[in-house]
């Protein structure tokens, strides 16, 4: 075990975005080798994005060795190993397809793309590349131990699956503005912000949708952009599901949850408590049943030899760290990561469906 940890890699990482994405990202380099222990060390190398100023502060704050203000000029440099996509969402497919063709690994904030032509394109591009999603969420201990539960079958046959995501910030006077909220930049409002997510985990966890109808909503009158949606889903196990997203839930600023109920069992999460999980064994004698609040910080839960002792919270920071800790120790097994470009666009596949939905209904 040794010589495993003795002959360090290297990867050089080039962050398109500087934004909030891209100080998630950052933190996620500069922290896994602290808590995992990989042969493949992330290094800094350069940041990029359209405001010199902006760019060359987030540089000196976060250990970024060189900026730069056109994500053109970093991409065939022969000194970058990876390409990190934290910019909006229009600029995902080209970047990631010029990326790919330059033989670049490929980091990708979600929704994989605005289209699912452009999500298409990026997956063809990258089969030779590996490619990272960051759907961070897997990675929340307490999400992953629901994984594990299920592979148990602690669950069982599932009946019920509803999530929900709800923020509350689309009310909110001072953002009436900002790129999320630009149609020809964000592609889509909550359907690709939030509902991309859940549709993530749902997969994660219950598999494969087999049929979803939705319908949408815009409050603020000339806004490009959808404000709320709600769909409801068959999966190909036969069970029934439910999300809604929204940023108008006045008093819930990141409202990120599920429930699961199945014939052995049921699983509740919610991202706001993101420490603990609700569970109810069914198999248990009548007299002790009751819903059980887990509190996952070890012993025995996912990433609880990693991070802190039993009992010591983390959070939203350390599902990225988490994140591409897996995948630099995929990349030492010779193993796939999760999620992929290849998950991302089975999400991508269902945003559409529930786009398409959602303007037949309007326009009947």
């Amino acid at each position: 075990m040794g010589d495993r940890h003795v002959t360090l890699f290297s990867v050089n990482i080039a962050l398109i975005g500087y934004g909030f994405m891209g100080r998630a990202h950052s933190n996620a380099f500069l922290q896994t080798p602290h808590f995992f222990q990989t042969r493949i060390r992330p290094r800094l190398k350069v940041i990029c994005g359209r405001n010199a100023t902006a760019v060359q502060s987030m540089a000196a704050q976060w250990g970024w060795e060189e900026t730069a203000t056109d994500w053109r000029t970093v991409i065939d440099r022969k000194d970058i190993d990876a390409v990190d996509i934290a910019a909006p969402n229009y600029l995902h497919a080209e970047i990631a397809i010029a990326a790919a063709e330059a033989g670049k690994m490929v980091f990708c904030e979600k929704p994989l793309a605005t289209t699912l032509a452009d999500a298409e394109k990026m997956v063809a591009a990258a089969r030779k590349v590996r490619t990272l999603v960051w759907f961070n969420y897997r990675r929340v201990p307490a999400i992953a131990f629901t994984r594990q539960l299920i592979n148990e079958g602690r669950i069982g046959q599932v009946f019920h699956y509803r999530s929900v995501y709800l923020q509350s910030w689309g009310n909110d006077p001072a953002r009436r503005s900002g790129w999320k909220l630009n149609r020809a930049e964000a592609g889509s409002g909550v359907i690709g912000d939030l509902l991309s997510h859940l549709v993530d985990t749902a997969l994660f966890l219950n598999g494969p949708i087999a049929e979803i109808n939705a319908q949408s909503k815009t409050f603020i009158q000339g806004r490009e952009v959808d404000d709320a949606v709600a769909a409801i889903a068959t999966f190909e196990n036969g069970s029934f599901g439910t999300f809604e997203a929204t940023r108008f839930a006045t008093g819930m600023l990141n409202r990120n949850g599920f429930e699961m109920h199945g014939e052995n069992g049921m699983a509740a999460f919610d991202f706001e408590d993101m420490n603990r999980l609700r569970f109810f064994d069914a198999a248990l004698p009548k007299n002790e049943q009751g819903v059980r609040n887990f509190l996952v910080t070890g012993p025995d839960h996912p990433y609880w030899k990693n991070f802190w002792k039993p009992g010591h919270t983390i959070g939203y920071e350390h599902t990225f760290i988490a994140t591409f800790a897996d995948f630099l120790l995929s990349l030492e097994q010779e193993t796939r990561f999760h999620a992929d470009f290849d998950d991302a666009l089975a999400v991508q596949r269902v945003l559409d469906r529930v786009e398409r939905c959602s303007m037949e209904t309007r326009k009947s």
